[in-house]
């Protein structure tokens, strides 16, 4: 006979099963365990973290993945606090994410009670819906409201709270609303007479620039996006995270001659990207500052941001609106093979990448970045190779991060995660989890390429691991596969020593008080490999090119977590980190 009443716990995991969720990220504790036991009995998966930071990361990573916001439950007070970091990196990188979090019970407001935030008011203007259910009655309709909000035009958060007593309190069957469908997202297309007028734009450029981001990506417009590049023969720059959307080794790929097509590009066509920091706001110097922007996407209050002008802004899909461009673009196609910007082009991807193959193959012990990142791929695509699509890279770190950026190329989309747009740290392991479940857990629903099963590879920073580290208990314990290469230099950008003798010295002075270990130093040679050790993964301490081609073979066959440590050139002396998307004070430019 079957029950005349349930929990709120028993509403919430059967409409999050109704919208279709299969896995949730989080931690447990009071109130919002069971709703996690709830979940697990309905065959939801319930993947239990260390942080609640680490969790609503790899939730955020999920939602990107698979199209559908990624689920992450928590408590309240301290885990939603913790929680909000993912809230942020789900904001800035637009990603869809549902957050639910368990708060004290109603009649409890104000009094002080354990664990008390005024959670709706903290998150409501950090979210697209931030709402506390009344009663348990509307709970279905609410959580499917904020599932709906979190990836509908812009992807983002929806976040519910959860009291106490509407999680535990029994109701009446008949009284419990049902869950609402949530279909697809709507997808819009161009207005028809701005689109000639881009096409327009587009056929007169004498160097046309195609920009593609993970907002392309996550829009699954790969196929559109090379129909037309192949079709228009107009040269492509990914971000980060919008490589593999086009193969890296296509030919129209300008990725090793970035800052030449920067300045040099006259017409920019931007396919889920923005114009922020990433691609230096558009603006000179980087940009030539006669450089028009036409930027496609689905957010209104993207379009005309920085030097991008409003007037040529198409809001619309990508994968709508690409289709559209190339019938008006019809036969058109850039006349490359006589364009000076195509020589000069050219000419700097063969420098550039000269530069690049001497770095790579500069011997010495320690390593350096290149060489090591050089070795690690050698290993790798002797056991799947880029074409198969058969890995997913997750990079964070500073020069970690952007050093592999370009070593390890991608032929489909979707198998490189990193910091992305707000550069955040902490995210390694947790994406790494999340890539594991979206591609190879039970309910897998992530795909690219060839391979149907991923092997994830992390290749993490010493500073950037620590942030996340312990989540390889968290990958130990559900049997993930994941392989993390810890480049260990011993600090924050770089090291402070070069030798240990050196490094204790200083150690000695701080102890004492005097200025001895720098704000960037890390311990020295710290054994991380010895944490997957711990939780009965395995570890390789390596310092050599034979170890480390030897560790990176053995660690992609292992059956659970690995941590490859590799000990490189500390970099000490270098007197600041610059990157590529560093510039100097703004100046005025005038037109003359």
């Amino acid at each position: 006979m079957a029950p005349s009443s349930v929990t709120g716990a028993h509403i919430i995991a059967r409409t999050l099963k109704d919208l279709g969720v299969t896995v949730i990220f989080g931690i447990v504790g009071v109130p919002v365990s069971d709703i996690a036991e709830q979940a697990i009995n309905l065959g939801i998966r319930f993947i239990g973290f260390r942080n609640e930071q680490a969790a609503s990361y790899a939730a955020t990573a999920y939602g990107y993945l698979t199209g559908k916001p990624g689920v992450c439950l928590v408590v309240g007070g301290p885990g939603v606090l913790h929680a909000i970091a993912g809230v942020g990196n789900a904001t800035e990188n637009n990603f869809p994410l549902l957050l639910l979090g368990g708060s004290i019970e109603t009649h409890m407001v104000t009094k002080g009670a354990f664990q008390e935030l005024d959670s709706v008011s903290l998150l409501t203007p950090q979210t697209k819906l931030s709402i506390r259910p009344p009663n348990a009655t509307m709970l279905p309709n609410l959580i499917a409201n904020a599932y709906r909000c979190a990836f509908y035009g812009r992807p983002g958060t929806g976040f519910v709270d959860l009291p106490a007593d509407i999680i535990m309190n029994p109701i009446a069957i008949e009284d419990v609303d049902r869950t609402p469908k949530v279909s697809n997202p709507p997808r819009g297309a161009a207005n028809k007479a701005q689109l000639a007028k881009i096409a327009a734009l587009i056929k007169g450029a004498q160097a046309p620039l195609v920009l593609i981001g993970k907002g392309a990506a996550y829009a699954r417009a790969e196929t559109a996006i090379r129909d037309l590049i192949d079709r228009a023969n107009i040269p492509f720059l990914p971000s980060p995270m919008g490589k593999g959307v086009l193969p890296d080794s296509h030919p129209q790929n300008v990725s090793s001659a970035r800052s030449a097509a920067l300045k040099m590009a006259d017409v920019v066509l931007i396919l889920g990207a923005r114009l922020n920091w990433i691609f230096h706001h558009g603006e000179a110097p980087k940009w030539n500052l006669d450089a028009k922007f036409i930027q496609v996407d689905i957010s209104p209050e993207e379009l005309g941001r920085n030097a991008a002008d409003a007037d040529l802004a198409i809001l619309g899909d990508v994968n709508i609106v690409v289709p559209q461009l190339m019938e008006l673009l019809g036969s058109w196609s850039f006349a490359s093979t006589s364009s000076p910007y195509i020589s000069r082009l050219d000419a700097a991807k063969q420098k550039n990448e000269a530069v690049a193959a001497k770095a790579a193959a500069y011997r010495s012990i320690p390593l350096s970045y290149a060489h090591a990142f050089a070795i690690i791929k050698e290993a790798l695509h002797e056991l799947s190779p880029p074409e198969d699509g058969g890995i997913v890279y997750v990079a964070e770190g500073a020069n970690t991060m952007d050093i592999s950026r370009s070593i390890f190329p991608l032929e489909h989309p979707r198998l490189r995660l990193d910091a992305g747009t707000y550069a955040t740290m902490g995210i390694g392991l947790p994406y790494a989890i999340a890539a594991w479940e979206a591609y190879n857990g039970p309910n897998a629903q992530a795909s690219s390429g060839p391979a149907r099963r991923k092997k994830i590879v992390a290749i993490e920073g010493d500073s950037a691991f620590g942030f996340s580290g312990m989540e390889i208990e968290t990958m130990a314990r559900f049997g993930m596969d994941v392989l993390i290469f810890v480049i260990n230099n011993g600090g924050i950008y770089f090291g402070d020593s070069n030798t240990k003798n050196d490094w204790e010295t200083k150690q000695e002075r701080t102890r004492k008080g005097e200025p001895g270990l720098r704000s960037w130093a890390l311990g020295w040679e710290v054994r991380y490999d010895k944490m997957a050790e711990a939780v009965g993964g395995k570890g390789y301490f390596v310092r050599t090119p034979e170890e480390l081609y030897n560790a990176a073979a053995e660690g992609y066959e292992a059956s659970g977590p690995v941590i490859v440590n590799v000990v490189i050139q500390s970099g000490k002396g270098e007197q600041k980190a610059n990157f590529g998307w560093q510039v100097a004070p703004a100046k005025k430019h005038a037109r003359l």
